[in-house]
């Protein structure tokens, strides 16, 4: 805890910025989130609200805060989550643990995606602190969502919190967005055998097996745009991504291992087990025909995509408040979570895309008073008449 009880939002913003909590599905990245965890739950316990800690199962040193200000059926989510993507300093223009004001702007890692919404969240609900609710406001804070999500998924496993409506403040440039993507991160071993390069027949080359791997992921891809195609994105189609390709060791050996990490983006409807099983019905073969071993893993858990309801009563507020039409997007968020717990769920905030995951992310200054307003707006809507 920092001595200011009940922050302002600069001061917030401030403080929550200095604390790193980097989530990366790389073990030597990755942090734990709990000094985030509990400078949130002082300020908010100061509020009047009150917190519950929710350790996430198997990681010792992450855990959601559900802070919850009155009580009764129905209520309103303010949810965001607590972790950041790494950061290469070297690129950084600002320090990346320190707010800075610039160009009318607030530099800093987790200014947009997305620190900034639980100051924002903060001081909106400030105004009304004594006032009585006639349903519950609750903010939530979740850990490991830039990596497994796995904060997103011990709420859903125990059914917290309750609630009617859902919004989950990520960087959308104010526009409400009630449908987007999910994804699905997948894995490629091939484990052959080293040897000298001047005679292939002394080894099975790993490389050379994850060529026919990268071809096959490519028929597939193409596979896929032609069997799924979803007007309502700007990206119509599933799309796959080669991210990474580690393996051998030397021009001069035959490469004994291989490993390639790829993405898939699920439309609304597919199947991510299904996709699963007709990648390795294509893939496996290839085992045999070249004599290696080939495993197809999850990296992570897939996130189903998230289909909400375009006319939704949530929807339709935070259009007449915003003066934005709802749209889709093709990033992925802990949204699918809160939609299928029955709440009413909208993703919506400040930052925009485009500054998220980025050297120099900020959040501008002309968009805090509007997203006050805003929340304050779903506050006095879901929570006080």
């Amino acid at each position: 805890m920092t001595g200011t009880l009940q922050p302002d939002f600069t001061s917030a913003l401030s403080r929550l910025i200095e604390i790193p909590s980097v989530s990366s599905t790389l073990p030597e990245l990755d942090m734990g989130n709990m000094p985030v965890i509990h400078e949130l739950a002082g300020w908010l316990e100061n509020m009047g609200f009150h917190c519950e800690i929710m350790m996430v199962p198997e990681a010792p040193q992450k855990a959601n805060l559900i802070a919850t200000l009155g009580s009764g059926p129905g209520g309103l989510v303010l949810a965001g989550h607590t972790d950041t993507v790494p950061y290469n300093a070297n690129r950084w223009s600002f320090d990346p643990f320190k707010l800075e004001e610039a160009n009318n702007r607030l530099y800093g890692l987790g200014t947009c995606d997305m620190k900034g919404f639980f100051a924002l969240a903060m001081e909106a609900a400030r105004a009304y602190l004594d006032q009585p609710f006639k349903a519950p406001l609750i903010i939530l804070a979740t850990a490991d969502e830039e990596s497994s999500m796995s904060g997103a998924r011990a709420l859903a496993a125990a059914g917290k919190p309750k609630a009617r409506y859902a919004v989950i403040g990520e960087p959308t440039g104010m526009i409400p967005v009630y449908m987007h993507k999910g994804i699905m991160m997948e894995r490629v071993s091939i484990i052959g055998q080293a040897g000298h390069s001047s005679n292939p027949a002394l080894g099975r080359n790993a490389m050379e097996t994850a060529h026919k791997v990268i071809s096959e992921i490519m028929a597939f891809r193409s596979s896929l745009g032609i069997q799924y195609n979803n007007p309502g994105f700007d990206v119509p189609t599933p799309t796959v991504n080669l991210g990474c390709i580690h393996g051998g060791d030397n021009p001069n050996r035959i490469c004994g291992s291989c490993r390639l990490d790829f993405d898939v983006r699920l439309l609304p409807g597919m199947d991510s087990q299904q996709l699963r099983h007709d990648l390795r019905q294509r893939l496996l073969p290839l085992a045999g025909q070249d004599g290696v071993q080939l495993a197809l893993e999850a990296i992570t858990p897939s996130i189903e995509p998230f289909d909400g309801q375009r006319d939704s009563p949530l929807i339709k507020t935070c259009e007449q408040l915003t003066g934005y039409g709802a749209e889709s997007v093709a990033f992925t968020t802990e949204a699918p979570f809160f939609s299928k717990m029955g709440m009413d769920t909208v993703v919506l905030g400040p930052g925009d895309i485009d500054q998220a995951h980025q050297p120099d992310e900020y959040l501008a200054l002309d968009r805090i008073q509007p997203t006050i307003d805003l929340l304050q707006g779903l506050i006095r809507k879901y929570c006080l008449t």
